[in-house]
C-alpha cells in the first residue's frame, strides 16, 4: 500500500467517524423529542386528559418518560438513562400491549417495541459526538 493510499484511507475513516457521530447525535435528539411528547401527553398535554398523580404505572411511566427524555435530549447520563428507558418500554410492551395479541402490529405495541430497541442502542453505542456526556469526557481527559 502506498503512502497516498494509506493517507486517503485514514481520511475516509475520520470522515466516516465524524458523520456517524453527527448522525447518532441527530437521531438521539429527534427520538428524545418524540419521546418527550409521550411523557407530556401523559401529563395532560396534547388534548388528552392527564393521568391522575400517583397512578401506577401510567403516571410513573410519564414521569420517567418526561425526565428521561430530557436527559437523552441533552446527552447527559445517556447510557444509564437509556437502559432505564429501554426497560420501561419493554415493560410497557410486555405488560400493556402483548397480552392483547402476539404481534406488535396486532397489539398496537410497535412504538413501545421500537423505543425499547432504540434506547438499548443508545445504551450500547452512546450519545454521539454532540452531547454533554461527550463534552464532559473530553474535559476529564
Amino acid at each position: 500500500m502506498t503512502q497516498t493510499t494509506a493517507a486517503t484511507s485514514a481520511e475516509v475513516g475520520q470522515t466516516r467517524t465524524k458523520w456517524q457521530g453527527l448522525t447518532l447525535s441527530i437521531v438521539r435528539v429527534v427520538v428524545a423529542f418524540l419521546f418527550l411528547c409521550h411523557g407530556l401527553q401523559k401529563m395532560g398535554f396534547f388534548e388528552k386528559p392527564a393521568i391522575p398523580v400517583g397512578t401506577w404505572p401510567g403516571w410513573y411511566a410519564g414521569v420517567i418518560e418526561l425526565v428521561g427524555s430530557l436527559f437523552i435530549l441533552a446527552g447527559l447520563f445517556t447510557r444509564p438513562v437509556a437502559v432505564l428507558l429501554s426497560g420501561t418500554m419493554a415493560y410497557a410492551y410486555f405488560v400493556v400491549h402483548q397480552p392483547d395479541a402476539l404481534l406488535p402490529l396486532q397489539n398496537k405495541g410497535e412504538t413501545a417495541a421500537l423505543y425499547s430497541w432504540i434506547f438499548l442502542l443508545f445504551a450500547v453505542v452512546g450519545p454521539g459526538t454532540y452531547a454533554l456526556d461527550t463534552l464532559l469526557r473530553r474535559r476529564r481527559s
